[in-house]
């Protein structure tokens, strides 16, 4: 078939890039909610670098697994398999560069974090061969894992750098898997990564039953996530402001929540590819909220 020209807005996703700036993003959100005010500039770069790296190669990974089955297989499995040369030579240079950059310019500690992080990974990868690979099939277990090693790869970086935790230096990975801020943001990007698949599968079921049911994986988690947003929020706030930033942060969580209900209400006016894009927008502009209140304060 011949080539078609793709929107310019679709880029980013195709290129692997939505993510390493979503994560890059919220990771500036938990330096500024966990008090770290000169942050590293290396810790974004090694941030940004190591997702890029690991989504060009879930990408290129999911495609092989998709092969046979053609019509599984989306646009940005199409565009890595076309470029794989190219991708797998920037995949490579960037795990590199991270991990070079991580030898020379940070803590050793964070190498008790990147363990379990790693681990997550692994799972993630050893779930992907394990997956049926149906089409209109949601991997719930896939995907809460992806979401959850997001969200822990994405704070890691801040919480490294957080002083005076009381922990055992061995176990502060566990210290941050727990956090609250980690776990709602978690949920988020849970939410991010299956959305799309539910959305499309509700479409596409002729069962009321099981549509229903799709539907509700999605919206009950939001509305467990703006409560526990409101909740949090509201424990942060003090007499004396010091949880002013940490309640900014829940409204930020608050804010995506919202973005993607209502996205989901309106998803019928959008292509598959246009809910991808704005899937991680609805992500990106809650950043923005929390910039504008922190400023404003």
């Amino acid at each position: 078939m011949p080539d078609r020209r793709l929107p310019l807005w679709l880029y980013p996703n195709l290129l692997s890039l939505d993510a390493p700036l979503v994560a890059v993003l919220w990771l500036w959100v938990f330096s500024k909610t966990w008090g770290i005010v000169y942050g590293e500039t290396h810790y974004y770069l090694v941030l940004g670098l190591a997702v890029w790296a690991i989504y060009i190669l879930d990408r290129l990974f999911d495609a092989s697994l998709r092969s046979g089955s053609p019509e599984m297989l989306e646009e940005r499995h199409r565009f890595h398999t076309r470029h794989k040369r190219l991708f797998l030579i920037g995949g490579i240079v960037a795990a590199a560069s991270a991990l070079l950059i991580t030898l020379a310019a940070l803590p050793m500690l964070i190498f008790s974090y990147a363990i379990f992080g790693g681990m997550l990974v692994l799972v993630f990868f050893g779930l992907s061969i394990l997956s049926s690979r149906k089409k209109g099939e949601v991997e719930y277990g896939k995907n809460i894992v992806a979401g959850f090693t997001f969200a822990y790869g994405t704070a890691l970086a801040a919480h490294v750098q957080v002083p005076a935790l009381d922990s055992v230096v061995g176990t502060r990975f566990l210290d941050l898997a727990i956090k609250p801020e980690v776990l709602v943001f978690a949920v988020l990007c849970i939410v991010n990564i299956t959305a799309i698949d539910v959305w499309e599968y509700s479409l596409q079921s002729p069962d009321l039953e099981e549509k229903a049911t799709a539907e509700l994986s999605i919206t009950l988690p939001l509305a467990l996530l703006a409560v526990a947003s409101v909740i949090f929020a509201y424990q942060a706030s003090s007499d004396d402001g010091k949880g002013t930033i940490e309640r900014f942060y829940y409204v930020a969580i608050l804010t995506a929540s919202a973005l993607f209900y209502v996205l989901g209400r309106c998803r019928d006016r959008f292509s598959g590819p246009q809910l991808r894009v704005l899937a991680d927008v609805a992500l990106i502009i809650p950043v923005g909220v929390f910039a504008v209140l922190r400023l404003t304060s």
